[in-house]
């Protein structure tokens, strides 16, 4: 099989490999295991590889690369026109060649995918649609026409959409998905530290405002400021980190919050095992993977009501929804910080609930996606 991947995802080539984000490399090498050629339409940089880059792992590569472009404003639209024929011309090249289409969405290089798949009605196609589904969600119009060309079963045909979450009024194009980071054989006990001993909390991802990481630290400063033993590492990069070193240096927060950069996925796993909460105040989400890894190992998610979230912590059952009012929050927290017994519940059943979804699992859901 012919594979074509059609995606956003900024690429660096070393050493006759081809590296991208690691979750998102992890993930394709799941699908690649079904593949016989990969063939990627996507943007290539130079630079080094860092702990949070991974290659794929498949010997039959088409590498077809494409300049990478933005909208967002009237210069770089600009330049846009300059380079959209030699991208559409790559994305049309790779799609009459392969077998399997599949587009990662919402994007830039995703927008383009949507349209020109619909010149080929007859072959086998996905996307991932790793954003907010939410129909009514507040989102750009790139990525609302995205998904409103994704649903339309005239314009997009031979398609399966996988999205995270479950909603109304959608179109026999749309498969409710998930993604995965842990075996099956990884599943184990966790034993947490008593509450008594202080309480840990981790925060994984990008140093972004859409992450919100600096209301995570103001919630964990409240709390130490309380009274309570807590502390907080902080795992990722991005244009924020240095506001965050700013501020925990100016509050003198360092004693008990930490940034660790981004890290190998066995040392986050790691402080998975160690810490009591996973927090993440997210703006938008697709499926966060830091909420169900954490969960995976037994942390109870603090986190915002976006996208599939509420539905990942059963509204309140196994995590706590935050409302972005610091005083509510605390509260929120504090209650579970002063009940043991109920955070030992809700973290077991934050734990069972996130066991269903195994790289296993994952695996075994790709092969039928590929072969029907």
């Amino acid at each position: 099989m012919k594979f074509a991947i059609i995606t956003h995802v900024v690429h660096l080539r070393h050493d006759c490999q081809y590296f991208g984000y690691a979750p998102y490399i992890r993930e394709m090498n799941m699908w690649l295991k079904n593949v016989n050629q990969l063939i990627v339409v996507a943007p290539v940089t130079k630079g080094k590889t860092s702990a949070i880059d991974a290659h794929y792992e498949h010997a039959n590569i088409d590498f077809l690369s494409v300049p990478e472009f933005s909208l967002t404003s009237f210069k770089s639209s600009v330049f846009f026109t300059f380079k959209i024929p030699i991208i559409l011309w790559r994305i049309f090249c790779a799609m009459q060649k392969a077998d399997h289409i599949h587009l990662r969405c919402p994007g830039n290089m995703g927008l383009l995918g949507c349209m020109i798949q619909i010149f080929f009605p007859f072959k086998k196609k996905t996307a991932k649609y790793a954003g907010n589904w939410d129909p009514k969600s507040k989102q750009p119009l790139t990525y609302r026409f995205q998904k409103w060309i994704l649903n339309n079963t005239f314009l997009t045909r031979n398609m399966q959409v996988l999205i995270y979450g479950q909603w109304e009024n959608q179109s026999k194009n749309i498969k409710s998905f998930f993604t995965a980071t842990y075996q099956e054989s990884e599943k184990e006990k966790v034993s947490k530290n008593s509450l008594n001993l202080g309480a840990t909390f981790i925060f994984v991802g990008s140093l972004v405002s859409g992450k919100n990481p600096t209301y995570a630290i103001k919630l964990i400063e409240k709390l130490a400021k309380n009274g309570e033993n807590v502390r907080l590492n902080i795992f990722g990069e991005g244009i924020e980190r240095e506001n965050l070193e700013t501020y925990i240096k100016n509050n003198k927060l360092e004693s008990f919050i930490f940034l660790h950069g981004n890290q190998s996925k066995e040392t986050v796993k790691e402080f998975y095992k160690k810490s009591h909460f996973v927090i993440l105040p997210s703006k938008s989400e697709g499926w966060p993977k830091a909420i169900a890894e954490g969960m995976f190992w037994g942390c109870l998610p603090i986190t915002t009501n976006v996208s599939c979230l509420p539905y990942m912590i059963d509204y309140g059952k196994r995590g706590i929804m935050l409302e972005m009012e610091l005083e509510k929050d605390l509260v929120k927290i504090k209650d579970i910080l002063s009940d043991e017994n109920l955070f030992r519940e809700m973290s077991t059943r934050a734990l069972e609930w996130s066991h269903h979804f195994t790289i296993d699992k994952f695996e075994n859901e790709i092969e039928k996606l590929l072969v029907r």
